[in-house]
């Protein structure tokens, strides 16, 4: 199925100028969202309206010796378990996001500020031709993903969802509705090959004149060929955040992560495998997809999630429970379908369902449309 996008763009010449590109793209979306977590959450709903509205702005232009500029922008509002603005924290302010900066030349592109992410930008790393690149509306939690973590902050132990095992996207993205990780990428193409290589440094430490928070280096290879590709991504982290379990086991969720994932398309029929690994658990997706007739198609994908044994045993008290307890809950599989129609006009008409390891399940159903 094909993912048509319409732009509007506006041309600015001058003389002795080359011409500069300014186009104004984005989609929306809504439908209804059932989430069976909501039944443990004071003050929310189970069945809720999800949506978002996002506003793309991308500039360019070309020197006349053929080098390349460009910034990307974005503007979004969204509303998920009843919570307007739930994508920029209470009340949102629905403003614009942090640019990115871009140069280009031939197969090289080097980007700046609010940069992709080689991990991100992982072919397989999310479920093939999906409108929300997840599942449903919204990407249903993104269960989907081989790569998995957990929060051990002061906030989550209080909460008692430490050591619960999810996507936690914990690794460098474009920010779509934040400043994102202000780091340096360089992207290089020949033929059936890309290479991807970012790195970024968080503000902190107590030495003067240097920053000393959180520092990211993160690499992705991939080789198309004909309709099938590979890939293999792998993120390092330097002054992370570390959490030691009841036992003394030094888990580092940043640190060491590794994707790996091939796929395919066979006409009608399309597959993938992927695998990820990180200190909190071992992870192995695997999906297909199916074409029906010339405007449909549905997808499936299973996952199974491995938990550390150091954390399974965990003692240490979260809430009302453990640590233990909650990474026990999350170890297992978890599976989803996603079925999509082609209304036309780039309009989608999108339906989800997702089973979770801890049995939680959830059901979407609304409707894409691209401008």
């Amino acid at each position: 199925m094909k993912k048509v996008l319409f732009a509007t763009t506006a041309l600015i010449a001058t003389a002795g100028m080359a011409a500069a590109d300014v186009r104004l793209s984005g989609y929306g979306r809504f439908g209804l969202d059932y989430n069976s977590a909501n039944e443990r959450v004071a003050g929310v709903s189970e069945t809720n309206i999800t949506s978002r509205l996002r506003l793309q702005v991308d500039m360019s232009t070309e020197s006349d010796g053929g080098i390349g500029f460009n910034a990307r922008v974005r503007m979004q509002s969204e509303s998920r378990d009843g919570n307007p603005g739930a994508s920029a924290g209470a009340g949102g302010d629905n403003g614009f996001n942090g640019a990115r900066f871009g140069v280009t030349y031939g197969g090289l592109a080097v980007n700046v500020g609010n940069i992709i992410g080689a991990v991100e930008n992982a072919p397989g790393l999310y479920v093939t031709g999906a409108r929300s690149a997840g599942t449903g509306i919204d990407g249903q939690g993104f269960h989907s993903l081989a790569i998995k973590s957990s929060s051990f902050s002061a906030a989550s132990i209080a909460a008692g969802t430490a050591g619960s095992v999810g996507t936690s996207f914990n690794w460098d993205a474009y920010d779509s509705d934040g400043m994102g990780a202000n780091g340096i990428e360089a992207l290089y193409s020949v033929g059936g090959f890309t290479g991807h290589i970012s790195y970024s440094q968080r503000n902190g430490g107590l030495v003067l004149g240097e920053a000393n928070g959180e520092q990211r280096t993160a690499v992705m290879v991939t080789y198309s060929f004909s309709d099938y590709y590979v890939t293999a991504a792998y993120q390092a982290a330097d002054n992370t955040a570390t959490y030691t379990t009841s036992g003394g086991v030094v888990i580092d969720a940043n640190d060491g992560m590794y994707f790996l994932a091939a796929g395919g398309d066979f006409g009608q029929f399309g597959a993938k495998i992927a695998y990820g690994s990180s200190d909190v658990a071992d992870s192995v997706t695997l999906e297909g997809n199916m074409d029906i007739g010339a405007a449909s198609n549905l997808v499936l994908w299973v996952n199974n999630t491995d938990v550390d044994a150091a954390l399974l045993a965990d003692t240490t008290v979260t809430g009302a429970t453990t640590v233990g307890a909650n990474a026990r809950a999350t170890d297992g599989t978890s599976f989803g379908i996603n079925y999509q129609y082609d209304l036309g006009g780039g309009a989608t008409f999108v339906a989800g369902y997702v089973d979770e390891a801890d049995n939680d399940n959830s059901f979407q159903a609304g409707v894409y449309f691209s401008f």
